[in-house]
């Protein structure tokens, strides 16, 4: 895949003509481009590199540059680029300025003349000088454009503007070239197009710069530099120079070089642009920190386990980059017809100046009608109803932590009506707690920390959860553990012989059957029973289970309000999945499945209920599953192979995402409707208006720009969304 960076575009005819000329490049088996992203993503086999690409390009009118690899040289050659854009929108803006004052002037002059008032205040050739001013302080920008389309064997919305304004100015100089001065002249209609055009290019220029602000926010998010520690100390070293088993230090306020392990160190991170939890997270050693993030306090060494394009910030990036440049149905719909809409709309102006003059004989009204044709119908809100909505969605889905794959994941969870849950790792925190403790002679603190203190010497899952749950307890003394396999453990706690373990092992000390027995039942079976006894005696027991997130049960009653029908499909035993189920108000729970029965179980779920199913899941044997549902939704907690399969991945482990990810899809989605129903209408509306010469070409210009604008400030609403947690943790 060459990924080129493109200058010049303007509206959708402008992409299609860059991609049509890529798509001409030997070698070249398919071009993408992006109108929003200013991006194209070509797949090229092709001789001569990616210079005959950049040269197609640049023969078709526009510019191009071969997309920097690395983090942050893509930084340095993006902030290039944003500097150049912003010179071009000064620079934009002060034209502007001069061609409204000009325009001004040559409005007023004309005033009279215009309202049917007597003759114009101004000079004919005045009005010429003052027209001929804004045609080469705005005009030129188009007028070059245009050439270009043109050479490139394309047309788009330059050439509509420029032909439309010349010939304006060309009749009406000619006019007055003829001494027929004193009648209607149209100079201030060819200078007011051009000044409320370029007026529409600023606004819209600046529009879709902020449309893009959530992926030019992660660009910025990667540090140039990180202090890498050898022999001698920390010594700095750009970003690019690390390497997988480094260990760089992170100081206060600086942010993580590169995914990695803490291995020296505490401290909390501000985890706020990668996941969207809004509180810094605390760390310590042996804890993940991601690309990005800011240390907020301690100083903290580092190890790397991922730099440059396997960290999670870059893997976000590309999935961020990927969803803005997909193409749903309905966008290929409006590329095809934006492909033959200039030569359709140039058409049109042809025969509505014959009309106007083999008809009705007035070759003066065909030629105000031809020009308001032409202005009216520039394709751009076409262009940008769908690239601006993408992207101004998909990067505020980013801010909270929700990343969309593409524009089809869209659509496709417009149609969800049933949501699966794995259970362990997404119902459920993934890992054991104490969830239940019964001491024989009532004490539960002595029973608990007999058993915590003799755990303090394993590295079992269960020794780890009595761990947190006894933690702050007083010390005791600890001596002679021995570890039974399959059973548990043994040793002396302040001089007493304690045992922790399971029935088995319960039974060599001496307990009877019935007692543990008796004691599994008023535990329960929705978890694991570890017996402990004191001295060859049964003290009590403690029931370790995989209790529900915190949000679940709120995000299952979120999801119910909404409409939908949440199911649990695991492979953990009935009884276990029941007791989760019974917590959160799930009715509908499919127990023991293997990975094939989970995808199984989707299908079945579809042709039961004839809804559409979204599975939402974290583990290893969630990968087939995710990838058969309608909709695939991770966790970024999970493994690779879930995120690799899933449309949508959560960065952090929350489920009250889960309906917040659907809220954002159904908004860019119905945005991206609106957009595209409004530029249709108002082409549709505006066009045949123009032509019976209703609208002038310069009420033609002001709408035209306006359409425009409404187009990409609609888009922009959508950064405003934020997830609406109304179940908090």
């Amino acid at each position: 895949m060459t990924v080129l960076d493109i200058s010049g575009m303007t509206c959708a005819a402008c992409a299609a003509s860059v991609e049509k000329a890529l798509s001409r490049v030997d070698g070249v088996s398919q071009a993408d481009v992006n109108l929003a992203l200013e991006r194209a993503n070509v797949e090229f086999d092709g001789t001569g590199g990616s210079e005959a690409l950049i040269h197609a390009v640049e023969r078709a009118g526009y510019g191009a540059s071969l997309r920097a690899s690395g983090g942050a040289r893509q930084d340095k050659a993006d902030e290039a680029r944003e500097v150049a854009r912003r010179a071009e929108e000064r620079q934009t803006l002060l034209r502007f300025a001069a061609s409204a004052v000009l325009s001004t002037i040559l409005v007023v002059g004309t005033l009279p003349m215009m309202i049917g008032a007597g003759g114009a205040w101004l000079n004919p050739w005045l009005q010429a000088a003052l027209a001929a001013g804004v045609m080469v302080l705005s005009g030129s920008r188009f007028y070059r454009e245009a050439f270009a389309a043109v050479r490139g064997g394309g047309a788009n919305m330059a050439v509509l503007v420029s032909l439309g304004t010349t010939v304006a100015f060309v009749y009406s100089l000619a006019l007055v070239a003829m001494g027929n001065g004193h009648g209607h002249l149209y100079f201030e209609a060819a200078a007011v197009v051009l000044t409320l055009v370029m007026l529409g290019k600023y606004l819209e220029a600046r529009a879709k710069r902020g449309a893009s602000s959530a992926l030019a926010a992660l660009g910025r998010l990667q540090p140039r530099t990180a202090e890498r520690i050898s022999e001698s100390g920390p010594e700095t070293v750009a970003v690019e120079d690390l390497k997988r088993g480094d260990t760089v230090l992170v100081r206060p306020g600086g942010r993580v070089p590169g995914d990695g392990v803490i291995v020296s160190g505490e401290t909390s991170i501000d985890e706020s642009l990668v996941t969207g939890e809004s509180l810094p997270v605390d760390k310590v050693i042996g804890q993940k920190v991601i690309t990005g993030t800011t240390n907020a306090q301690g100083a903290i060494e580092v190890r790397i386990e991922a730099v440059g394009e396997d960290t999670t910030l870059a893997r976000m990036t590309k999935l961020i980059e990927d969803a803005q440049r997909g193409d749903a149905p309905i966008q290929r719909l409006v590329d095809r017809i934006s492909a033959i809409f200039v030569p359709a709309i140039l058409l049109a102006a042809l025969l509505t100046f014959l009309g106007w003059w083999l008809i009705l004989g007035s070759a003066s009204g065909g030629l105000v009608a031809a020009v308001a044709v032409l202005v009216i119908a520039c394709p751009c809100a076409l262009g940008l109803a769908t690239p601006t909505a993408l992207v101004a969605g998909t990067g505020a889905a980013a801010k909270a932590g929700i990343l969309i794959r593409d524009i089809e994941t869209l659509e496709r969870a417009e149609t969800i009506g049933i949501v699966a849950f794995d259970k362990t790792g997404t119902l459920t925190i993934g890992h054991p707690q104490v969830s239940e403790t019964i001491a024989l002679d009532g004490d539960k603190d002595r029973l608990l920390r007999y058993a915590a203190a003799l755990e303090s010497r394993s590295e079992h899952p269960l020794a780890k959860a009595l761990m947190q749950w006894a933690a702050g307890s007083r010390k005791l003394d600890v001596s002679g553990v021995t570890a039974i396999s399959g059973k548990g453990l043994v040793g002396m706690v302040d001089s007493r012989r304690v045992a922790v373990g399971n029935a088995a092992l319960a039974a060599s000390e001496g307990v009877s059957v019935v007692e543990t027995d008796g004691l599994s039942a008023k535990l329960g079976t929705a978890g694991t029973v570890s017996f402990v006894t004191i001295d060859g005696k049964l003290a009590g027991g403690i029931l370790f289970s995989d209790e529900p997130r915190p949000e679940a049960s709120g995000t299952v009653a979120e999801l119910k309000a909404r409409g939908l029908q949440s199911v649990m499909l695991t492979g953990d035993n009935a009884s276990a999945a029941k007791a989760v189920a019974t917590k959160l108000g799930l009715v509908d729970v499919r127990a023991s499945l293997l990975p094939e029965d989970k995808v199984a179980a989707i299908r079945d779920l579809a042709k039961e209920t004839g809804k559409n199913v979204a599975f939402v899941g974290d583990g290893l044997n969630d990968g087939a599953a995710l990838a058969a549902a309608r909709l695939g939704i991770a966790l970024s907690s999970g493994t690779d192979v879930a995120r690799g399969a899933a449309a949508i991945t959560l960065m952090r482990a929350d489920l009250r995402l889960v309906p917040a990810s659907l809220d954002i899809a159904d908004r860019t989605r119905r945005t991206i409707r609106n957009n595209l129903i409004w530029a249709f209408i108002y082409n549709v509306i505006g066009i045949p208006l123009a032509a019976f010469g209703i609208l002038s070409p310069v009420i033609a210009g002001a709408a035209m720009a306006f359409s425009s604008v409404s187009v990409v400030t609609n888009s922009l609403l959508l950064t405003r969304w934020k997830p609406a947690l109304r179940n908090e943790a």
